[in-house]
């Protein structure tokens, strides 16, 4: 690949590895994409990620470019396999020779799969924030490393520890997002509720010519009796659809319970 053009890719990748604050946003693709530029810029077979939660496997993602290969060795690394040694260690997993890590007794499942589809060579590195460990990014080569190609070899790990850190930044990112966009809903409803709810309270005031706080305890007294969320009986009250009379009543109950 020509430097230039692979110094635009490489940009792409990260651009794209950050744009994570958005609406409608789907860990799955995205890490998808991402594989899909680690094949480009890593000239792999194939590439793709899984996220733990606790241990478990929550989430798996594969390159488009030979996705059931990729989707079969990942899913093959249940007992063992460079996924799980790079997650396990927090480190990279440099690359191995899949003949020999077979003939070792490193990974059977998984090396044994990856030999069925011609995979010569693989390495993982940790998918990481800071000290969160989220997972691994597993990369798939059809070749071995020459001796000539070694100082490659660890510039293909390094990149691949690169991306790895702005897809988890990417992640850790839309958590955040969601959960701010969460809480701000929340503020807003909590805010727009106690408008309706001061609304209310001044237009029965005003009706039944009384203090404020006298109105708003009927409509508490009120909302609890029925087993009703109080904002939902002051928009009753606003669009006039409330009982009227019933919510008197609790307004005389409250006086009686207050003069006794």
């Amino acid at each position: 690949m020509h430097q230039s053009t692979r110094e635009i890719r490489l940009a792409q990748a990260l651009v794209e590895s950050a744009d994570t604050l958005t609406d409608g946003f789907e860990a799955v693709r995205y890490l998808q994409r991402v594989a899909d530029h680690c094949v480009r810029l890593l000239a792999a077979q194939a590439a793709g990620f899984l996220l733990f939660e606790e241990g478990r496997t929550v989430l798996l993602a594969a390159s488009g470019a030979h996705r059931e290969v990729a989707t079969e060795l990942l899913q093959a690394q249940r007992d063992g396999g460079p996924c799980l040694d790079s997650y396990g260690s927090g480190r990279p997993v440099p690359p191995v020779s899949i003949r020999a890590a077979r003939e070792a007794a490193r990974w059977p499942e998984f090396t044994e799969r990856a030999l069925v589809h011609g995979i010569a060579a693989t390495y993982a590195v940790p998918l990481r924030r800071r000290q969160q460990l989220l997972g691994a990014l597993n990369v798939f080569v059809p070749e071995l490393p020459t001796e000539d190609d070694e100082d490659a070899d660890g510039a293909a790990l390094r990149l691949a520890q690169l991306i790895a850190d702005c897809a988890a930044l990417g992640l850790q990112n839309n958590t955040t997002y969601v959960q701010c966009r969460t809480h701000a809903g929340q503020l807003q409803q909590a805010l727009s509720s106690r408008v309706r709810i001061e609304q209310a309270k001044g237009m029965l005031a005003e009706r039944w010519n009384t203090a404020a706080d006298h109105a708003f305890v009927a409509m508490r007294q009120y909302a609890r009796r029925h087993r009703l969320p109080l904002d939902r009986v002051a928009t009753a009250v606003i669009g006039r659809v409330a009982d009227d009379a019933a919510l008197r009543r609790e307004a005389e109950r409250a006086d009686g319970e207050g003069r006794a």
